[in-house]
């Protein structure tokens, strides 16, 4: 066989150890960042917190001033120097907003229990046989979250598989441990559970035996039968089934859900915005990216130390400035892409989710000269705290819909228009899939019927026939 040289022209994209870096710090969420910041700090004795007065109170930001013409590129960044979180938090801590502030934290129970959990700190404070305290850890085991039996009393019986223990033992037990807290627990269905509900009331509770009489006997037709003939079907004034409704709409039917299952979970904001006058001043959160900076004076001992030293120093030094880089890369990118998100949602800002445009990460990437990887890796696990709650970055991006008229419409705006329409609409005549595309088109919103009925399924709103009521 016989050898031979060859040359070869191409092309190809080689991602240096700086590039890398730079982009696993830009897809980190906030605490992987801080744990990561932390390790560096510890394995690089070359790097340390930067805690120059002069630069510790300083924030990176970006001032848009929308009233007028001049665009993001030309609006100036400048350092909020006079700005401390006093400033920020009060005019931009909504209800519903996940933000908390160090003191909020240490009242918080740092370990929320299980309804399981629950369940059992009351079964310890309850006198039970030995018997009967395997039959009641049985039934708690056989417990879903919203505190309904997934067995049936007998299937629980043939499973404890224990010759003296029968089934009106276990029925004895059950009937113990449905007067456990939150009232409505261990029901096999929902007429159970209102019922349990009911019979812990207080006798004199107004309505509380109509009330029994129409769960019991008529509650799948109470979404549709007139109150007049359930009225005559009991017995009772019309009046009466009107309190009676209400007293049953007032019980719970999942008690369990109220019990968590979950430690709830806290974020961090990356981004904050907030309006001053008519300018929206979006800001990065100075504590989620603390400032470096190189010890010169250990680098100057080190430099004039052995050649093992200087080999030390030069490696950190350059591994410190390599990091360094990489998280002011981070923050500029980020900052400039929460920049434009806030450019674009402006109306979100002011008027809700009814007021959200549609957004793609192609729309943000062009505009910043980002690809959209970049962009994605820069809005995924990223939060924004605006003056209408905390948001994943993700979340003011929705799909576009063109109606007839040309006008698009995001998918978001469609759904809390959607989600108004039926909190607004006559409960005697609620509003088909139909009747809402008519109602969508009027706003200006051209949807198709089933893009509504898959829209009103992903907000959990039932059909118009299960939301009629007759009362």
């Amino acid at each position: 066989m016989k050898q031979a040289l060859q040359l070869k022209l191409g092309q190809q994209l080689v991602l240096t150890p700086q590039l890398q870096q730079a982009i696993k710090l830009l897809q980190m969420s906030t605490i992987d960042l801080q744990q990561t910041i932390d390790e560096t700090l510890e394995s690089n004795a070359l790097l340390e917190h930067d805690t120059d007065e002069s630069t510790e109170d300083g924030t990176e930001s970006q001032d848009v001033d929308f009233s007028a013409s001049t665009s993001l590129d030309e609006a100036t960044q400048e350092l909020a120097v006079d700005t401390t979180w006093e400033d920020i938090l009060p005019s931009a801590a909504p209800p519903q907003s996940n933000y908390q502030t160090d003191s909020q934290f240490a009242e918080q129970d740092s370990e929320e229990r299980s309804l399981q959990d629950h369940l059992l700190w009351q079964l310890n404070l309850t006198r039970f046989s030995d018997i009967d305290r395997v039959i009641a850890l049985a039934l708690i085991d056989a417990t879903d979250t919203d505190g309904r039996l997934t067995q049936t009393p007998e299937g629980i019986q043939s499973d404890l598989s224990i010759d003296e223990v029968d089934l009106e033992e276990v029925l004895a037990v059950l009937h113990r441990l449905q007067h456990f807290e939150p009232s409505g627990l261990f029901a096999e269905d929902l007429r159970e559970c209102l019922l349990i509900q009911l019979r812990q009331l207080p006798p004199t509770t107004p309505f509380r035996d109509v009330a029994g009489a129409l769960v019991s006997r008529h509650l799948n037709q109470l979404p549709t039968t007139p109150l007049r003939q359930l009225a005559k079907k009991l017995r009772a004034e019309e009046s009466e089934l009107e309190g009676a409704m209400q007293l049953i709409r007032s019980l719970d039917p999942t008690p369990g859900a109220s019990i968590g299952d979950e430690q709830t979970g806290y974020v961090t904001p990356d981004i904050f915005v907030r309006q001053h006058n008519d300018r929206w001043l979006v800001e990065l959160n100075p504590d989620i990216s603390p400032k470096l900076r190189v010890n010169e004076h250990y680098v100057a001992i080190l430099s004039e130390g052995s050649a093992s030293d200087r080999g030390y120093a030069k490696e950190h030094l350059q591994e410190a400035r390599w990091f360094m880089k990489s998280l002011q890369s981070r923050n500029e990118t980020l900052l400039k892409v929460a920049s434009k998100i806030v450019e674009h949602q402006r109306s979100f800002l002011e008027q809700g989710e009814i007021g959200m445009k549609p957004l793609v990460l192609a729309d943000i990437a062009s505009e910043v000269d980002l690809h959209e990887s970049t962009v994605s890796r820069a809005t995924t696990q990223k939060y924004m705290h605006t003056p209408r709650g905390t948001f994943e970055l993700k979340y003011f991006f929705s799909s576009r819909i063109t109606g007839d008229d040309g006008e698009d419409a995001s998918s978001t705006a469609i759904k809390a228009t959607i989600r108004q329409l039926v909190t607004d609409e006559d409960v005697r005549k609620p509003l088909s899939d139909a009747k809402l595309c008519v109602q969508l088109k009027e706003q200006g919103m051209t949807v198709a019927r089933r893009t509504i009925a898959k829209y009103r399924e992903q907000l959990n709103i039932p059909p118009s026939n299960e939301r009629k009521r007759l009362n």
